[in-house]
């Protein structure tokens, strides 16, 4: 019970964590985002300087797990075993990045906006939901 309550923190303050990282790094601001994406533009290149603050510290991070024999709260890492780059990651992908780039929000900085109450936020939210959705039936009619 004790294990279970600590992981549940663990992740809740790592995911307050990173959504105070959004905020701070202006990634929950759209209009920010696109200034970034709009290279041909007026382009902003401050967020590049969060994307490669974030590289470092995500290679530090996983050069160091994956040394150790167990994470610190679970008995093993769950590494992804798929290393083939497939026809739905690419289109996955595609979908993702057309997305951003559209309107400035991913399912992070959305789901810190929705969080916060704002509109747009919780448009993109309810529209994510509806594309999972979407996703699951397409891929079953597939399969």
């Amino acid at each position: 019970m004790r294990k279970n309550w600590f992981i549940s923190a663990s992740a809740f303050i790592c995911g307050l964590l990173f959504g105070l990282g959004l905020l701070m790094a202006g990634m929950a601001n759209p209009a920010k985002v696109l200034g970034f994406l709009d290279i041909a533009g007026l382009w902003d290149p401050s967020l590049a300087l969060v994307m490669v603050g974030g590289i470092v510290v995500t290679f530090i991070a996983f050069t160091i797990s994956k040394k150790m024999p167990q994470s610190l709260l679970q008995t093993k890492f769950n590494w992804p075993d798929a290393t083939a780059i497939t026809r739905p990651l690419l289109i996955g992908s595609t979908l993702f990045g057309l997305g951003w780039g559209l309107v400035g929000l991913c399912p992070g900085p959305a789901l810190v906006l929705a969080g916060s109450g704002a509109i747009e936020g919780l448009i993109f939210v309810v529209f994510m939901l509806i594309g999972f959705r979407l996703a699951d039936v397409v891929q079953a009619r597939l399969s």
